[in-house]
């Protein structure tokens, strides 16, 4: 099995190829790979830059380059207490565009219901109950967003048009959209780094989503090699 894993930046990367053994680049793509125990899962995993922008191109220049048979997107993000605490790690049961549409009058209208697209990917629903019982993570929805949420307002209007929201991040959603235009399935992982809501950074524990970024995919692993094809692409 072949598994591309897309965070935003090389201390995300680090942490994730930290779960395996040795390390090596792969020759124009621009990630590092490892393999899972017993070399049935092989792993590249790739910094693509911050935004849904430079994740979707990343994604899609990886996918371009190599077969694979699951993308994830992967690194630290902010959790809505009280469900997802800061340490805990959520596996998206949904990937969306949080602010991806317009303002009206009479409030936000996501992009669909402009009538342009998509706003948000259901990640194979199999999967994500395997994941979240391999690894002990939370599910619920990633909100994906360009702009890392600072206020106490701003939280609470994410959830009132979200309620099943989970964490927010800047990837995901990029991710998923390359992936989906592939015909891959695709995935999203986030260990809570921080609160969101008002920025206090003095109460960020980065280092700590790190270490449990790391163990979540030393957990993933296993996992991973007791899917078959069918199994992958059954939602």
């Amino acid at each position: 099995m072949r598994v591309l894993v897309v965070t935003a930046v090389p201390a995300e990367r680090d942490a994730v190829t930290r779960a395996f053994g040795d390390v090596s680049e792969v020759a124009g793509v621009q990630a590092h790979r490892v393999t899972g125990p017993g070399g049935s899962v092989l792993v590249d995993v790739l910094a693509g830059g911050v935004g849904p922008a430079a994740a979707a191109a990343a994604t899609a220049f990886g996918l371009a380059a190599q077969p694979y048979d699951l993308v994830v997107s992967a690194g630290i993000g902010g959790g809505f207490a009280p469900v997802a605490p800061v340490g805990s790690v959520v596996v998206a049961s949904g990937i969306v565009a949080a602010d991806l549409g317009a303002e009206t009058p009479e409030g936000f209208v996501p992009v669909t219901g402009l009538g342009f697209g998509l706003d948000r990917f259901t990640p194979p629903p199999a999967q994500v109950r395997d994941v979240a019982a391999a690894t002990g993570a939370l599910t619920g929805e990633v909100l994906t967003v360009s702009t890392v949420t600072g206020s106490a307002a701003r939280a609470a209007a994410l959830l009132a048009t979200h309620p099943r929201a989970a964490a927010e991040a800047m990837e995901g959603f990029g991710v998923a959209e390359a992936a989906e235009r592939a015909g891959v399935p695709v995935l999203e992982i986030r260990a809570v780094s921080n609160t969101v809501g008002p920025r206090d950074r003095d109460a960020w524990r980065i280092g700590d989503a790190l270490a449990a970024l790391t163990g979540v995919f030393g957990k993933l692993a296993p996992a991973l090699e007791g899917w078959t094809h069918h199994d992958r692409h059954d939602s």
